[in-house]
């Protein structure tokens, strides 16, 4: 398995890192600072620095299912590295910081809007949750006032564990309808806004919401009967 260093720390830019396999589908490493595409958060970017000042371009990464196992992609024409090489790990930090940041915005939009989610996406400068929402009338201004409230209030955010046990006794955090969290380690993690929100997530996240910045909401769509699709941006 992969260490995940950033499941602990989100905020580390770069590691050390030892190749432990080369193949068809990318790099594995034996820890990395990378996160792996997944929960709607895309994978991270950025490069693979040799001893010898060789460097590997990683333009995604991605796990594979059930094994714990992270693979760096590298992008077309970079260097071939082998098992055994010593590299240090360094992500595109102002692209995944947005994804923090956007992240972390989403769970705020959780905390406002009372519904299942049923999808969504993270992006740099847009982010999107679906709810299951039938025959709701939705606010925009007041939903943006709210985010922007719970961003100034600057409430930490911080990630927690629970047994598997307890979040099957539990099942009222899970927020997400159609995809259910990671079970079967024996933990899951949880995302825990002071006083606002409590929720399981493997994604990254900043530190308090203050850091989330002025959020707008965009479009209000409707994607179905029972789906009420609700965009966000930074409004900076």
């Amino acid at each position: 398995m992969t260490e995940e260093i950033f499941r602990d720390n989100a905020y580390v830019k770069n590691c050390e890192a030892t190749v432990t396999e080369v193949n068809e589908y990318g790099i594995q490493l034996d820890r990395t600072v990378f996160y792996p595409a997944g929960g709607g958060q895309p994978g991270d970017t950025g490069v693979l620095r040799t001893t010898t000042g060789a460097e590997v371009m990683i333009a995604d990464t991605i796990h594979e299912k059930g094994t714990g196992i992270h693979l760096h992609v590298a992008a077309e024409g970079s260097p071939t590295l082998s098992v055994g090489d010593t590299v240090n790990a360094e992500i595109d930090w102002e692209r995944r910081y947005a994804h923090m940041r956007m992240h972390s915005g989403l769970h705020l939009l959780c905390a406002v809007v009372d519904g299942g989610v049923t999808g969504g996406s993270i992006g740099a400068a847009k982010s999107r949750l679906d709810f299951d929402l039938p025959d709701t009338a939705l606010d925009k201004e007041k939903i943006t006032a709210d985010l922007n409230r719970l961003v100034e209030e600057d409430h930490p955010m911080a990630a927690r564990w629970i047994t598997d046990e307890e979040l099957s006794a539990n099942p009222d955090l899970v927020r997400t309808m159609s995809v259910r969290p990671p079970m079967g380690s024996g933990r899951v993690r949880l995302m825990n806004i002071s006083d606002v929100d409590l929720q399981p997530c493997g994604g990254t996240h900043v530190g308090r919401t203050g850091e989330i910045g002025k959020l707008r909401v965009g479009k209000i769509e409707n994607k179905g009967r029972h789906n009420r699709r609700i965009n966000i941006h930074f409004d900076e």
